[in-house]
C-alpha cells in the first residue's frame, strides 16, 4: 500500500515539474531561432550561433533557479502542511507559482517573438499550434493533479479519499436517518379561558395525531418551523416530507437517480473522471482567444499585446478553490468582460477571426452576473412577496 502511494506521489510531482520546464524550453528555443534570422542579416553566421546558445543556456538556468529556490521550498512546505501556506484551503499556492514562473515567462516570451519580426519586417513564426497548446496543455495539467491527487485512484468512487476540490453528488457514502417519531400539532392555547386570541394558529386539517407514541405534541413557532426537527435551508418543514421520513425502519441518503435496467452502464458516473472534463472546460474560453493570436494578421499586429495580457490575466483563476464563492465574480471580472471589449475590437477590425459564439457567451454571462446578484435585490424586480 505504501509503494502504491509512493508511486502515485512521484508521478504527480513528476508531471508537475514537466509542465513546468517544458513550455518554457520549447518556446525560448523558438524565440532564439527567430532572433538567430534576425541577427543572421547584420552579422556573421558565427555570431548569430553564438546568441542561439546563449539564450538556450539562459532558459536552462532559469529553470534551474527557480526550481532549486522556489519550486523545491514551496513543495517542501506544502508537504509539511505550513498553515499560512494551506490553513484556511481557500487558494493553491502551487499553482499560483506556476502561473508565475512558467505561464507568465511564456506569454512574455510569445509577445516578445511578436515584436521583434514586426520590427524587423520578418514573417517568420507565429508560433502556431504546438507552443501555445503546450503551454496551455501543461496548465490543465497542473490544476488536474492538484485536484485528483489526494484522491485514490484505484477502486470504485464511495472508495474516493477526502478532496473537497472534487465535487459530486454521487453516493459516497451511506448515512443512516433518526427515525422520526410522530409528533401531534397543536395550536397555542390562550392565557385566559374563552375564545382563542387574534392572531392563534389553527389546528391544521390532516396534522399528525398519533397517541400511541407517548402523547407528544408540539407548537407550530411563529415562522412556521416545528421545534425539534432540522431546518432544510430555512424552508418551512412539510407535513407531508415529515409523513415520509417517519414510516417505520430506518431510511437512507440515495443517490438523486439510480437506473437499474438493462442499459445501466450507460449511467456509469465517477468524480474523479469528472475532474478532467471540468478542467477541460474550464480553459476552453481562454484557450480560443489566444487561438486568435495565431492568426498571421492578429499576430503581426499590435492586438497581440490585449490578447495575451488578458488570456494571462484569466489563467490567474486557477489559483482559487474550485467551486469557491470567489470563482464567479473572478470569472467575470478577468475573463468574460476584458474578453467581451477584446473580441468586439477584433472582430471590427479584422473580421470574424473569432467566433460570434464565444462573444455571446461573455456578453450573456456579464448581464446573467449582473442582474442575477445585483438587479435582482432592488425592490423594482424584488417580487418574492406575490407568492406568499
Amino acid at each position: 500500500m505504501g509503494s502504491g502511494r509512493m508511486f502515485k506521489f512521484a508521478v504527480c510531482e513528476l508531471l508537475q515539474f514537466t509542465g513546468l520546464c517544458v513550455p518554457l524550453f520549447i518556446i525560448m528555443q523558438r524565440f532564439a531561432v527567430i532572433v538567430v534570422k534576425v541577427k543572421a542579416s547584420e552579422q556573421p553566421p558565427g555570431d548569430s550561433t553564438t546568441v542561439y546558445w546563449l539564450i538556450v543556456a539562459s532558459s536552462i538556468a532559469y529553470v534551474t533557479s527557480t526550481a532549486l529556490l522556489v519550486w523545491l521550498p514551496l513543495k517542501y512546505m506544502v508537504f509539511m502542511k505550513k498553515k499560512f501556506l494551506i490553513g484556511k484551503k481557500k487558494w493553491r499556492p502551487v499553482a499560483l507559482v506556476y502561473v508565475i514562473l512558467s505561464t507568465l515567462p511564456c506569454f512574455a516570451f510569445l509577445i516578445a517573438s511578436s515584436e521583434v519580426q514586426i520590427n524587423n519586417n520578418l514573417k517568420h513564426d507565429t508560433f502556431q499550434e504546438l507552443p501555445v497548446s503546450l503551454v496551455l496543455f501543461s496548465l490543465i495539467c497542473i490544476d488536474v493533479v492538484e485536484r485528483i491527487r489526494h484522491c485514490r485512484l484505484t477502486g470504485q468512487a464511495n472508495e474516493m479519499a477526502r478532496d473537497a476540490d472534487i465535487p459530486s453528488s454521487l453516493l459516497t457514502h451511506v448515512e443512516q436517518v433518526t427515525q422520526v417519531t410522530p409528533i401531534t400539532l397543536a395550536a397555542p392555547r390562550p392565557a385566559t379561558p374563552g375564545p382563542a386570541v387574534a392572531g392563534a394558529i389553527p389546528r391544521a386539517a390532516g396534522q399528525i395525531n398519533d397517541r400511541n407514541h407517548n402523547g407528544v405534541g408540539a407548537r407550530l413557532e411563529s415562522n412556521g418551523m416545528v421545534p425539534g426537527i432540522p431546518r432544510n435551508h430555512g424552508r418551512p418543514f412539510n407535513i407531508s416530507e415529515l409523513n415520509s421520513h417517519s414510516g417505520s425502519g430506518a431510511a437512507y441518503h440515495i443517490p438523486p437517480y439510480a437506473y437499474t435496467g438493462p442499459l445501466r452502464f450507460l449511467c456509469a458516473s465517477d468524480a474523479r473522471a469528472d475532474v478532467f472534463v471540468d478542467s477541460f472546460l474550464f480553459w476552453m474560453d481562454t484557450v480560443e482567444m489566444v487561438r486568435v493570436a495565431e492568426h498571421p494578421r492578429v499576430y503581426y499586429s499590435g492586438w497581440v499585446f490585449p490578447i495575451y495580457i488578458f488570456s494571462y490575466l484569466s489563467c490567474l483563476r486557477v489559483v482559487v478553490m474550485p467551486h469557491s464563492p470567489l470563482l464567479s465574480s473572478l470569472g467575470v471580472a478577468l475573463q468574460d468582460l476584458p474578453f467581451f471589449f477584446v473580441r468586439v475590437g477584433l472582430i471590427a477590425f479584422f473580421g470574424l477571426v473569432t467566433p460570434i459564439l464565444y462573444l455571446m457567451k461573455n456578453l450573456l454571462v456579464c448581464l446573467a452576473f449582473v442582474y442575477f446578484n445585483f438587479m435582482t435585490k432592488l425592490r423594482l424586480f424584488n417580487t418574492e412577496r406575490m407568492y406568499f
